[in-house]
C-alpha cells in the first residue's frame, strides 16, 4: 500500500475546491440549525436553484456571467420565501418535511428529460458545460502554473476555484461574524431556546426565522456556485439528499453554532472520507481480508459503515462536536 499517495490525495481533497463547497453549504445550515434551531434537510436545493440559476442564464438565455450570479442568487430567495412562508408559523418538523421533498423535486426536474434541453438531464451535459467560460477567462494565473504544496499539487484551474472558494469562506465566516454578535443574532438564538419566551418580548419570530431561512440559504446557494465552477458542470445527482446530510454531519462532527465549525467539521470529513476509500480500495486490490468482508466492490460501503460507527461513537462521547458547547444542543423544535 501506497500510504502516502493515499495521504497526499485525502489532504488534496481536504482543501480542494469540492471541500469548500461542501464547507459553505455547512456554514449556511449552521445558521439554519445552530443558531435559528430550523430543521432544514433541503440544503441542496439552495444549492441547485442557484447552480441552475447560473447555468441556464449564460448557457441558454445567454446572459452575462454576473447578471446570472444574481439571478442563482435570487433564485435561492425565491425558494426560501417559497418553503418558509406556509412552514415557519408551524412545528419544527413540518419545514423539514418540506424542504428534503423540495430539494428531491429540484433534482428529479434537473433529470427529467422534459427540460434536458435547459439543464442537460441526468448527465449535466451541454449546453450547462459551456456556462463558465468568463470565469475561467478571470483566471489571474498564468497558463501552465500549478500549486505545488509539496505532497500535495493543485492545478491551475483547481487553484483559481481555490481562492475563490476560501474568499467565499472568509466572506461568509465573516457575516456570520457580526451577525451573531448583533442584537439581531441574540434575537436568534433566544428564538432556539425558547421561541415563546422571545415572542413575549414583542419580537416577530416569523420574521426572524424567515430572515435567518434566506440568509442561510443564499450561503448554499454560494456553495452550488463553486460546485458548479469547479466542475464546469451542473449534474443533478451532485444535489442529492446526500450532500445536506453530509452538511449535517460537517457540522456535528465541527460543533454547531460555533463560528469555525462547519468548515473544521468539513475538512476533517472529507479528509477522513478519502482517506478510507483510498485505503480500503488499497486493501481490496492486495486481498489482505476476507472476500466476505472486503472486495472492491464492498469497499464503498464498508467507508459508508465506518464513517456512520465514527459518528455514532462522536454522539456517544462528544455530542457538541469538536468546538462545541453542550449549552448549545438545547433546541426549541415546538
Amino acid at each position: 500500500m501506497d500510504f502516502l499517495q493515499i495521504l497526499s490525495s485525502a489532504l488534496q481533497q481536504a482543501l480542494g475546491p469540492t471541500m469548500l463547497a461542501y464547507a459553505i453549504c455547512a456554514i449556511g445550515l449552521n445558521i439554519h440549525f445552530g443558531y435559528a434551531g430550523l430543521l432544514n434537510f433541503g440544503q441542496a436545493g439552495f444549492a441547485a436553484v442557484a447552480a441552475y440559476g447560473l447555468a441556464i442564464s449564460v448557457a441558454y438565455l445567454g446572459l452575462s456571467f454576473w447578471l446570472s450570479l444574481l439571478i442563482g442568487l435570487a433564485g435561492a430567495v425565491v425558494l426560501a420565501l417559497l418553503l418558509g412562508v406556509p412552514t415557519l408559523r408551524l412545528r419544527a418538523d413540518y419545514l423539514a418535511i418540506v424542504t428534503i421533498a423540495a430539494a428531491e423535486i429540484i433534482r428529479r426536474l434537473g433529470r427529467s428529460t422534459t427540460f434536458s434541453d435547459y439543464t442537460g438531464g441526468s448527465d449535466g451535459t451541454r449546453p450547462i458545460g459551456s456556462f463558465n467560460d468568463s470565469f475561467v477567462a478571470l483566471n489571474p494565473f498564468p497558463q501552465g502554473w500549478s500549486l505545488d504544496l509539496g505532497i500535495i499539487r493543485f492545478t491551475r484551474a483547481d487553484a483559481w476555484v481555490m481562492l475563490v472558494g476560501w474568499a467565499l469562506v472568509a466572506f461568509c465566516l465573516l457575516v456570520m461574524f457580526l451577525a451573531m454578535r448583533s442584537p439581531w443574532g441574540r434575537v436568534l438564538k433566544g428564538i432556539r431556546e425558547d421561541e415563546e419566551a422571545v415572542r413575549s418580548l414583542g419580537k416577530n419570530v416569523f420574521s426572524y426565522k424567515m430572515q435567518a431561512l434566506v440568509l442561510g440559504g443564499l450561503f448554499g446557494a454560494l456553495g452550488g456556485f463553486v460546485f458548479a465552477l469547479a466542475r464546469d458542470n451542473v449534474q443533478p445527482d451532485t444535489f442529492s439528499t446526500e450532500l445536506t446530510f453530509y452538511c449535517y454531519v460537517m457540522l456535528i462532527l465541527g460543533g454547531a453554532a460555533r463560528l469555525f465549525g462547519p468548515l473544521l467539521g468539513a475538512m476533517l470529513f472529507w479528509f477522513l472520507y478519502n482517506f478510507l476509500v483510498g485505503t480500503l480500495n488499497d486493501l481490496a486490490g492486495l486481498q489482505v481480508l476476507p472476500t466476505w468482508l472486503l472486495t472492491t466492490t464492498k469497499s464503498g460501503p464498508l467507508v459508508y459503515v465506518l464513517m456512520g460507527l465514527g459518528m455514532v461513537l462522536l454522539l456517544i462521547y462528544r455530542p457538541q462536536g469538536i468546538l462545541g458547547d453542550k449549552r448549545e444542543l438545547s433546541l426549541d423544535v415546538r
